[in-house]
């Protein structure tokens, strides 16, 4: 399986389980791997054969900016199910982090990964 990474994915939400995250938001930010075939797409030089990142940049980024949830293992898995609608995805690895957590003590990120697949 071949891999197509988009690192970073920046994007304002209202996600967590304290009064002040659902008001005024913070900044998330998201990496993805997908795993795709991309022989068919190579060898015919067609981006139609392959997985379109820019359009799923732009997906991930509309369910960060989307429906507040309480848990970013929430925000993960509705960002790897909206992935895995493109037919050339295979499987993803969805890292969300939250650099911006309310934790009493100094850090530099918290994130959460997960792994879904078609199977």
């Amino acid at each position: 399986m071949d891999r197509v990474a988009l690192r970073g994915l920046k994007a304002r939400g209202h996600h967590g389980v304290f009064p002040k995250e659902r008001e005024e938001g913070q900044t998330f930010l998201v990496d993805l791997v997908l795993g795709v075939d991309t022989r068919r797409a190579a060898a015919d030089d067609d981006l139609a054969k392959t997985v379109h990142y820019g359009i799923v940049a732009e997906e991930v980024v509309a369910v960060v900016e989307g429906e507040p949830v309480n848990l970013i293992e929430t925000l993960a898995e509705r960002i790897a199910q909206v992935c895995l609608k493109h037919e050339g995805v295979q499987e993803v690895e969805v890292c969300v982090h939250k650099p911006d957590a309310p934790i009493t003590v100094p850090f530099d990120d918290v994130t959460v990964t997960i792994t879904r697949s078609r199977v």
